[in-house]
């Protein structure tokens, strides 16, 4: 049986809403991760239709002491005011073995006093589609919350139309978010803000709690997981959407899949969510987002540092991000040292993908098979304007030759960093449409793959294709 420590709700009254949640008609089980299950020690038995009241909030394991959050937060650069869980309750925190902490954090749950002009629930598609990219995103090795179970019903919920009412049992480290600071800063009140910096530091940093300059250097490790997480999702073609303060983790996960979407052709300016008429969140502005955002924070931080610190901690943002960026794109391109000239590579690369609207996840997977010394490459039949590719490609394997690295060594590395497959958006869409039909085999053969995306296994060569061209421009929103 997990074990929960409730320390958000023991701690921090004040600062949620205890509620429990409400339960769907009809609801039932429709798909699971077991590796995440096996994570939280929990075995197959906890999946079957006797425990189905579990992951529909019917029912509370013991421990369990649900609350909802109250945050606040800026939404499209404007700020929004009070937000909070307007349709996820935080169930408990399971305390593992390790002595780590995991919430369980069930989406879907129904109404809140946060739900403003909201019903509360979510529906079949955005379940589902949070549950892929959280996976994906993991087995990608970005940080990431989790999604244990994904719950269908025969419960109506509206959108733009009927559709089937689900919920999703989400997991991380914690759900605290830019938007908790802020919360609390525009409502003048700096003991709470303090409050819960201590809390967070106590929970998640607590090799700086007796540090005199503790805000400082734990502000400044949060702008610098911020920045990695950029230039892990810049590196891996990932656009979040919805990058409103409310939306970014204080612990640097990746949080709130609503409109996302990978890159399909390289568009660096690909906007991926249809209400996004500004392009504020589109893929090549995201880096910059993050630092506005931090901003914000900043400001929310203001009680507890002096400005002279707050710019400080916001000065590693840049720094972190060039060089976290920096190294993983080296590692895309097969580059084991660095050199002068590699940005100017990877700038010219980016502009011929750019210009011909060339796959982002096949281009660097194709380029993974290059041999030094041969000027044939598979990736030249990708490219139409070839003078330019090979002009490109020969100036490519004279910086190889500098290296003192083998073909098959290089090839090798590149591939660990270079997936062979992603999570488009099509193949999402194949999988929605079936689950709906009460379907799962494509669901669950789209999970398989996701878990491994690095590896060649020709049991998945289908979900590697290049995407239909229907595929590559369904338009995503943030209707759940």
């Amino acid at each position: 049986m997990p074990q929960f420590d409730n320390a958000y709700y023991r701690q921090l009254p004040g600062f949620y809403t205890a509620l429990t949640p409400t339960p769907l008609t009809g609801a039932r089980l429709l798909y699971h991760s077991a590796p995440l299950a096996q994570q939280l020690g929990l075995d197959d038995s906890w999946f079957n239709a006797e425990n189905t009241p579990v992951w529909s909030g019917e029912r509370l394991l013991p421990g369990m002491q649900p609350l909802a959050q109250v945050y606040s937060g800026h939404q499209f650069g404007v700020w929004a005011g009070q937000l909070g869980d307007g349709r996820g309750i935080l169930l408990g925190e399971q305390r593992l073995p390790d002595g780590t902490h995991l919430d369980w954090h069930l989406k879907g749950a129904g109404l809140t006093p946060y739900s403003r002009m909201g019903d509360g629930r979510a529906v079949l598609r955005s379940a589902i589609r949070e549950f892929l990219a959280s996976e994906a995103m993991h087995h990608l090795g970005i940080a990431t919350t989790r999604a244990l179970t994904v719950v269908t019903s025969d419960q109506p919920v509206y959108r733009e139309q009927p559709e089937r009412g689900a919920m999703l049992l989400r997991v991380a480290e914690s759900h605290v978010r830019f938007g908790h600071f802020e919360h609390f800063y525009y409502r003048q009140q700096p003991d709470q803000v303090r409050q819960l910096a201590d809390f967070v530091i106590e929970r998640h940093w607590p090799q700086l709690a007796d540090q005199q300059d503790k805000y400082l250097l734990w502000f400044t490790d949060v702008a610098e997981r911020t920045a990695r997480l950029m230039a892990d999702w810049q590196t891996v073609g990932f656009a979040h959407g919805v990058m409103n303060t409310d939306n970014m983790s204080i612990l640097g996960l990746t949080i709130d899949y609503g409109p996302y979407g990978f890159l399909d052709d390289y568009q660096p300016g690909y906007i991926c969510n249809h209400s996004d008429h500004q392009g504020r969140y589109a893929f090549d502005n995201q880096p910059a987002v993050a630092l506005w955002n931090l901003h914000r924070l900043a400001q929310a931080l203001s009680p507890l540092m002096t400005p002279q610190q707050l710019q400080q901690a916001l000065a590693a943002y840049e720094p972190a991000l060039m060089r976290a960026y920096g190294d993983r794109m080296r590692a895309k391109l097969g580059f084991f040292s660095q050199q002068r000239q590699d940005n100017d590579l990877l700038t010219e690369l980016l502009s011929l993908m750019a210009q011909e609207g060339r796959d982002y996840t096949r281009t660097f997977r194709l380029l993974s098979e290059v041999e030094q010394q041969q000027a044939q490459t598979p990736l030249r039949d990708e490219f139409i304007d070839r003078e330019a590719f090979d002009g490109w490609y020969r100036r490519y394997r004279e910086r190889l030759q500098q290296e003192q690295v083998s073909d098959a060594q290089r090839r090798q590395a590149m591939q660990a960093v270079n997936p062979k497959l992603i999570l488009r958006n099509y193949l999402a869409q194949e999988a929605i449409a079936a689950a709906e039909q009460d379907d799962v085999s494509k669901l669950a053969h789209l999970h398989q793959a996701l878990l491994k995306p690095y590896d060649d296994d020709a049991r998945y060569d289908a979900l590697a294709a290049l995407p239909p061209e229907w595929g590559k421009h369904l338009e995503i929103s943030c209707s759940s």
